[in-house]
C-alpha cells in the first residue's frame, strides 16, 4: 500500500491552518527559548496529506508547507489534530492512544506541545503560547 498523495497548499480555512498561520505571525516565542530543531506535522485526510514544517531556532519560529526532513515527524488524522489545536483534545493523550504518532526527537515535540491550547475554561484555553501559562 502506497502513501496517499501529498496535498498542495490550499486556501481552505480550518483549525490546523489557523494554528500554523498564527505560529508564523509570532516574532518570538518565550515558551520555546530552549528549543532548536524542526517538527513536521503530516495531517491525513481524504486520502491526502497536508504537510506543515515548523522550524524553531531559540524562540524564532518559521512555518512552511514543505515535505522536508525534520528532527521530529508527527502524523495524525487531520480531525484529531484539529481537536488538539482547538483545545478539545490533548496531544500527549492522543499520542498514548495511538491517534497521533511521532518519530525522531520527542523532546522537541514535548516543547512544541506547549503551544497547543488547553481545554476551554483553563488558563491556557484559547491562548496557546501565552507566556503567562
Amino acid at each position: 500500500m502506497s502513501d496517499p498523495p501529498t496535498r498542495s497548499a490550499g486556501t481552505m480555512s480550518d483549525a490546523a491552518s489557523e494554528f500554523f498561520d498564527g505560529l508564523q505571525r509570532r516574532t518570538a516565542e518565550p515558551l520555546l527559548e530552549h528549543a532548536n530543531g524542526s517538527v513536521r506535522f503530516d495531517l491525513l485526510h481524504d486520502d491526502q496529506i497536508d504537510h506543515w514544517l515548523v522550524a524553531i531556532d531559540a524562540r524564532e519560529i518559521a512555518v512552511s508547507r514543505d515535505d522536508a526532513p525534520a528532527d521530529c515527524v508527527v502524523r495524525a488524522e487531520k480531525a484529531v489534530f484539529d481537536g488538539i489545536v482547538c483545545g478539545e483534545a490533548n496531544a500527549m493523550a492522543a499520542l498514548l492512544r495511538g491517534e497521533l504518532t511521532a518519530e525522531g526527537d520527542l523532546e522537541l515535540l514535548m516543547l512544541v506541545q506547549r503551544l497547543f491550547p488547553g481545554p476551554p475554561g483553563s488558563r491556557r484555553g484559547g491562548s496557546a503560547g501565552r507566556a503567562d501559562d
